[in-house]
């Protein structure tokens, strides 16, 4: 077994699809039902003791040290490529910490902080997994190993989601491939995921970590903001 030591929290994004919103707020800051976003990954996160949290931002990027003030051990790291590259580089600016880690979006909220347990056997994705069509990234396991994935969705699969935990061996292997890709192929308009699940996969014997439906609850759009704090309702219907 292997134990998660530290966690890098991907939070550079613009937040394009939740504007108005996010215009003047980065969207894991943003506020549902009166907390940030972020915090319930923070708080997720130390309720597992996992205490040595970076949090890579870009966009507004002075509005996050008030996290460095609220949360003893959470450190920042800025990513210069935000608004110019795709997530993949967030991953890069961060990857001297990529070694026993689990990676986190920021602006998803956990419901369920035993979905950030630090044991894990392999490295891999938390997942749902789901009989319905989704559009999401579906992963095909076979003998607890993912075989494939899916970037365009399906049915009867493992849905993945924005939580991975890495080992150290792993994390080290994914460092290389990362600046591999980000330095000498110049191909920074990937997700970091592609790198693992679809430009390295052979190198890789990645797993997943189970999760309900509920667990974790993404926010993608203002509709789903919306949805869970109505306060945004008036967004939707143009009053302000």
């Amino acid at each position: 077994m292997h134990t998660v030591k530290r966690a890098i929290i991907m939070a550079a994004g613009v937040g394009q699809r939740m504007r108005p919103v996010t215009l003047d707020t980065p969207k894991p800051l943003v506020r549902i039902n009166g907390t940030r976003m972020i915090d319930t990954v923070i708080a997720g996160l130390r309720e597992n003791g996992i205490n040595e949290i970076y949090v890579v931002v870009g966009y507004l990027k002075e509005q996050f040290r008030a996290l460095e003030r609220d949360w003893p051990g959470v450190a920042l790291i800025e990513n210069p490529w935000y608004d110019t590259c795709n997530n993949i580089s967030s991953l890069y600016a961060a990857r001297e910490h990529l070694r026993d880690v689990i990676i986190l979006d920021g602006d998803q909220l956990i419901r369920q902080p035993r979905i950030l347990a630090p044991e894990f056997e392999r490295s891999g994705y938390n997942a749902v997994w789901t009989d319905c069509r989704t559009d999401e990234w579906l992963l095909t396991v076979e003998h607890s190993l993912v075989t494939a994935c899916s970037r365009t969705g399906g049915s009867h699969g493992w849905q993945l989601f924005s939580v991975s935990r890495w080992s150290e061996a792993d994390g080290a292997r994914l460092r290389r491939h990362l600046e591999l890709e980000f330095e000498q192929k110049q191909n920074r308009g990937i997700y970091w995921d592609d790198v693992a699940l679809f430009c390295h996969p052979e190198d890789y014997e990645l797993g997943i970590f189970p999760m309900e439906p509920g667990d974790l609850v993404e926010v993608d759009s203002l509709s789903e903001l919306a949805a869970l704090d109505p306060v945004y309702k008036a967004y939707l219907e143009g009053t302000r």
